[in-house]
């Protein structure tokens, strides 16, 4: 219910019929993969493919072949041809978290993408063109990175299109005791237990806490 958060719901509503690529910041644990869920679902690709991919999970070296996708050969132990996640996200929206993650090589690539919205598959000069949506999410200062040559700062441009700042838990005590009476209530119920309610005392040590987890802890 928190003025901050409806302002972000708002402008979901707002950038979701649109093709514009959108760059979510905001800190560890404050939803970025469910708004980027949120403005797929409130576009007219709803039907299509949501396909989420996290760059940190993946080492420099998968992390292209898992995007664009290999043929047969393309490096050693490339013994089929694999489709990427781009190709898997035809029609649909790609969710890229953790952005600020991606190596040189590959930022080259996906530049390239969002200036020809084609690629080439690992060991091919094929090129595909297909129709993403692509929504990225960070909780690292990019414009910070892109002075540090860290980030290229022609991507950056490409990526915000339009940014939406998700606010830490601290910045939306309103919605504190909504939050937290919901996981109350949904872990009773996983492991079958009696609800139980919080104290006045509970809710104000809740409360005075930072929450440097945000909802995730």
């Amino acid at each position: 219910n928190s003025s901050v958060l409806t302002e972000v719901l708002d402008k979901v509503k707002l950038v979701a019929p649109s093709k514009a690529t959108v760059l979510l910041e905001g800190e560890t644990g404050t939803g970025k993969e469910l708004v980027a869920q949120a403005i797929h679902q409130n576009s007219n690709r709803a039907r299509q493919t949501f396909v989420p991919v996290h760059c940190a999970a993946l080492a420099a070296n998968l992390l292209e072949s898992e995007l664009f996708g290999h043929e047969k050969g393309a490096f050693t132990g490339a013994n089929d041809r694999r489709i990427g996640r781009f190709e898997a996200a035809d029609g649909g929206t790609l969710f890229l978290d953790e952005i600020g993650e991606i190596d040189a090589s590959t930022q080259v690539k996906l530049l390239r993408f969002l200036e020809t919205r084609s690629f080439e598959r690992l060991g091919s000069s094929k090129s595909i063109k297909i129709d993403v949506r692509l929504v990225c999410a960070t909780n690292r200062d990019l414009p910070e990175m892109a002075k540090r040559g860290e980030f290229r700062e022609d991507l950056l441009y490409r990526l915000n299109v339009v940014t939406i700042r998700l606010p830490a838990l601290r910045e939306r005590q309103e919605d504190l005791q909504i939050l937290l009476n919901h996981y109350i209530k949904y872990f009773a119920q996983e492991n079958e237990l009696p609800q139980v309610e919080l104290s006045a005392n509970a809710i104000r040590v809740l409360s005075n806490y930072r929450w440097p987890g945000n909802i995730r802890e």
